[in-house]
């Protein structure tokens, strides 16, 4: 695959030596709303998981990059996913784990790079994404590059707080 490069950020594949911020991401409770974890992986199902990161978007159907500077520091990983070649669509999703990296134009910069890769390069004629109400920070990352609101699923999201409604953006291609 390319190596997709932006001003602030470069997506590469993922590699053996990612396990350790890998382990430390899906480990990290604090995430687990976002990402839908419910218990803790170990480092030997996550080394499987790197082992089979290679296969073909075609055949499992995800695509997960790595996110990281131009100082090649890895701060966090982007996913299409759900990828449906014949009706050309695909869900999108960011997390980049320390928040002293949110904010500083980052996210926006990885997402551009790769709704580009998934209009040009895999012909896709939409993306969309799921978004807690109550996650700010994300619905305006997406709002920014140009994803309308299209549905809001009620109580759909079990949290410590509650149900949460989660909103269904989507972006298509002009």
């Amino acid at each position: 695959m390319v190596m997709l490069k932006g001003n602030k950020v470069f997506l590469r594949a993922l590699e053996p030596s990612d396990i350790d911020f890998l382990y430390k991401l899906e480990n990290d409770t604090t995430v687990w709303e976002v990402s839908e974890t419910l218990s803790p992986y170990s480092k030997f199902v996550l080394e499987e998981y790197l082992a089979n990161a290679h296969r073909d978007i075609y055949e499992v159907k995800q695509l997960r990059l790595a996110i990281n500077t131009l100082k090649k520091e890895l701060i966090g990983f982007i996913d299409l996913f759900d990828f449906d070649p014949k009706n050309k669509r695909a869900g999108i999703g960011i997390i980049i784990l320390n928040e002293a990296n949110r904010g500083k134009g980052l996210g926006e910069e990885a997402l551009r790079l790769l709704i580009t890769y998934g209009f040009e390069h895999l012909g896709l004629h939409q993306v969309y994404c799921n978004i807690a109400e109550s996650n700010k920070p994300s619905i305006s990352l997406f709002k920014k590059l140009g994803f309308e609101e299209i549905g809001v699923k009620k109580d759909w999201k079990w949290t410590s707080r509650g149900y949460l409604n989660e909103i269904l953006y989507q972006k298509i291609k002009k």
